[in-house]
């Protein structure tokens, strides 16, 4: 465990201003300075040398199911947040789906009673919007939150789903009116609904994205691009799956309007030809499609079109996921695998690329960007009088992912088998160790809810 008095140096320390060899100086859990200059030895000071490992701001990952209240034969904080801080997370923000769902601020207070003192990570939640009183959001208090998840459809976890359009509209200006960013699941439920009446639901996993198509999503999105056109609400669409999707927000984007977009590592790392091979291990909702949109996704990765990568980290437990295809859940845990998985995938992209940019870019995707959009202070950044989140990132060395590395409580991962390259060595928050790499250990449960 380091502690207050800490020096982490390291020949590639990941700035605000770029890479460079440096020293970082942490005291009671903040960031004192950041410094190319080794401070003066003093007595009971921990050093901790990073060597040519990359140290990153303490990654944040905005899009986690970690189950809690009433899904936690699944899923629970103790566990997630061990995958989390074994994968260079230090700061998740929690989504609303759950039993009973998070639809007002009693069920925010009453859901962070429940994770006080078993997270390692600290965290945040998304507030659900209620269907029936979307109005509700215009009394929001900032304290609790201030960010708020619709369902634009449905699914085996997600029963609280705005499909009517007046209530969906009352939504984004009550919204707008408190300045509370809206984060949707942008697909259209009647659509589907209107497909499985006609052919029939999916009956293997050949047939799965055509009958959770495209076209779902980018009616979904046109939508979305309306309501905030004329009304001003910020809202960020997540898990945008098609490479229609990702020009339209885009453009939407470059026209001034206040809406950005999420990429999971899911949709980076998989195509519709996994689904047809692992079957409900790669189900999701928006369903995984084709090569050229996964191409798209990568080039709004490179680009600086998307803004956030997200994990959406859904477990399920294995009899879950061996159900028929009607009965078998979406969703697949993520949050240890996430930045791994991005890396490999940037590696294998582009090769050639300077691995200094590449991470860069990695940092603005899961740690700047995330930070700034949902307005968590203090995190996203190794500067003087930030949150001592920091994180040891070996970039080139390769091992291959295992059901025994996996730390969520399912046990299993879509990503058995991968010859990763890069690797978390060490993750610390708020100046202590919670995951230590060589030695396999975790640090207490100390996170805190961010408000």
């Amino acid at each position: 465990m380091t502690a207050p008095g800490t020096v982490v140096t390291g020949r590639r320390i990941v700035t605000p201003e770029g890479v460079r060899p440096g020293h970082v100086l942490i005291r009671d859990g903040r960031i004192v300075a950041v410094t190319g200059d080794p401070p003066s030895p003093e007595p009971g000071v921990s050093v901790l040398d990073a060597g040519d490992d990359y140290v990153l701001p303490g990654l944040i990952d905005s899009h986690v199911h970690f189950r809690t209240p009433g899904l936690t034969h699944k899923e629970d904080w103790a566990h997630g947040s061990r995958a989390a801080a074994a994968g260079g997370v230090t700061t998740v923000l929690d989504m609303p789906n759950t039993v009973p769902p998070t639809l007002d601020e009693a069920a925010v207070h009453a859901k962070a009673a429940l994770v006080a003192g078993t997270s390692l990570v600290d965290y945040a939640f998304h507030i659900g919007v209620d269907p029936q009183h979307p109005e509700r959001l215009a009394d929001l208090d900032p304290r609790v939150a201030t960010s708020a998840k619709i369902f634009m459809a449905g699914h085996h976890t997600a029963p609280t789903v705005l499909s009517d359009p007046v209530q969906l509209e009352k939504a984004f200006v009550a919204a707008a009116g408190r300045d509370v960013r809206l984060v949707l699941h942008a697909e259209d439920g009647g659509l589907f609904a209107l497909l499985d009446r006609w052919w029939g639901e999916p009956s293997g996993y050949h047939a799965y994205e055509r009958h959770r198509p495209r076209s779902g999503g980018i009616a979904a999105v046109a939508r979305v691009i309306e309501l905030v056109r004329r009304h001003g609400t910020r809202a960020h669409i997540l898990h945008l799956s098609s490479a229609e999707e990702a020009d339209l927000v885009t453009a939407a984007a470059a026209a001034g309007l206040p809406l950005t977009f999420e990429v999971t590592g899911h949709h980076l790392s998989f195509t519709d030809a996994d689904t047809h091979r692992l079957g409900a291990r790669t189900r999701l909702s928006p369903a995984i499609r084709g090569r050229t949109d996964q191409d798209r996704l990568w080039e709004a990765v490179r680009a600086g079109h998307a803004a956030t990568i997200g994990s959406d980290h859904a477990p399920h437990t294995r009899d879950e996921k061996t159900r028929t295809v009607q009965e078998s859940p979406p969703g697949l845990p993520g949050v240890q695998e996430l930045a791994v998985a991005v890396w490999t995938g940037m590696r294998r992209r582009r090769p050639l690329e300077d691995p200094d940019v590449a991470v860069a870019r990695l940092v603005r995707l899961l740690s700047s960007g995330p930070a700034e959009l949902f307005g968590l202070r203090g995190k996203g950044r190794l500067a003087a009088g930030a949150d001592a989140d920091l994180v040891f990132f070996a970039p080139g060395e390769t091992w291959m992912f295992s059901s025994a590395d996996v730390r969520a409580k399912c046990g299993w991962s879509a990503y058995e088998g991968w010859t990763m390259t890069g690797r978390v060595r060490r993750t610390i928050r708020r100046g202590n160790t919670i995951w230590d790499g060589t030695t396999g250990a975790f640090g207490r449960p100390e996170g805190k809810w961010l408000r």
